[in-house]
């Protein structure tokens, strides 16, 4: 398990980027993030990549960076809120990593995302609303997906201790 990628996934605003960090800094560990790299790879943000080309086909993008990490050692990877919800993201970072579930509640997202306007997915009148009915749509596809679950309603450093103490890191 000690040249395993870690892959870091849950509902947008669970902690994946703020745990990440942590987790690299604890483990030495290089951090990346796959929205970050498509936007790299793009020129343009994920909410300008939904906008002018289309879920699908940032979903494609997707794919590739997680076939790629895949094939990488000993990495942080904080893995976009709907990348573990298909199937093939799943099959490809199975291969060399450990998959770990953030888990938190709803209520917890909204308040973490209360200003936020960078998500595509809540840009609604009703954010809570929205957040409820994605994460009803994401929570059995999230855990069927994970190798291991973490409360990700406590500190950040306690949610990155339960993390390594889960993958045998500690």
């Amino acid at each position: 398990m000690m040249n395993q990628n870690i892959v870091l996934f849950g509902f947008m605003g669970c902690g994946k980027t703020t745990v990440g960090n942590e987790l690299a800094f604890n483990t030495k560990r290089e951090l990346v993030d796959t929205d970050r790299l498509i936007e790299q790879a793009e020129g343009m943000s994920v909410s300008e990549i939904f906008r002018l080309h289309g879920e699908s086909y940032f979903r494609d993008r997707e794919h590739e960076i997680c076939t790629s990490l895949s094939q990488r050692e000993r990495l942080i990877v904080s893995a976009g809120g709907g990348a573990l919800t298909f199937q093939r993201n799943i099959d490809a970072l199975r291969k060399g990593c450990v998959l770990v579930l953030i888990d938190v509640s709803p209520e917890v997202i909204y308040e973490r995302l209360a200003g936020d306007t960078t998500r595509p997915l809540l840009q609604c009148e009703d954010k809570m609303a929205a957040i409820r009915e994605l994460y009803a749509k994401r929570d059995g596809i999230y855990r069927a997906a994970a190798d291991v679950t973490v409360n990700g309603n406590q500190p950040k450093g306690f949610v990155a201790l339960d993390i390594m103490k889960a993958v045998g890191i500690l």
